[in-house]
């Protein structure tokens, strides 16, 4: 599968990421719903990659480096997918890395951490497609008076989700509303490999 690369703050970085995922076999194509609810024909599995101690560590030091001279208390990440990718680059910080984990239907901080009035937040994200879930635990932060700094991820898949977000790599992969969706047109099966569908 060839994939062409969007203009990004380092093309190194991007074809390293882009080449790790291509050699993993972490980007599939199919017919997918996304955790957004969106569908695609297009998805990538950071999953195959970051198993690798070595790869994660590379990554995350690349993700963190985007973040030197940003004041950051506390990197929280959306589980499963940001879990590997937040710690690491919390370790990458030295800071401290929190959690959050979907409880039927709503995104809680649980297993006794929390974050704390005027900490400064950095959120890590796998992939990002709408943002949906960054969003979320920015209001769980923002609610507990902790203050958000920056929002991160290793893949942007080429929308514009309406907030800055700082990839390492931004792919342009199509993604449709169910009922615009020209597989489901067709009747070829439906994937969810996404950890809010499993």
């Amino acid at each position: 599968m060839i994939i062409k690369l969007e203009g990004s703050e380092d093309m190194g970085e991007s074809e390293e990421l882009l080449g790790l995922l291509e050699s993993y076999q972490a980007v599939r194509r199919g017919h997918f719903r996304l955790s957004s609810g969106k569908h695609s024909d297009t998805y990538v599995q950071c999953a195959l990659v970051l198993q690798h101690p070595r790869e994660a560590e590379r990554l995350a030091d690349l993700l963190a480096k985007r973040f030197e001279g940003v004041e950051v208390d506390t990197v929280f990440s959306p589980a499963l997918g940001g879990v590997i990718i937040g710690f690491m680059v919390a370790r990458a910080l030295r800071c401290r890395f929190v959690f959050a984990e979907r409880k039927e239907g709503r995104m809680e901080i649980r297993r006794g951490q929390e974050l704390h009035a005027g900490e400064r937040i950095l959120l890590v994200e796998d992939v990002v497609t709408t943002g949906g879930s960054l969003d979320e635990i920015a209001a769980l932060a923002e609610g507990m008076g902790a203050r958000v700094v920056g929002r991160a991820a290793l893949v942007l898949r080429g929308e514009r989700v309406g907030r800055e977000i700082t990839a390492l790599l931004e792919l342009p992969l199509s993604t449709w509303e169910p009922q615009d969706c020209p597989l489901c047109r067709r009747g070829e099966s439906l994937e969810a490999p996404g950890s809010r569908h499993s």
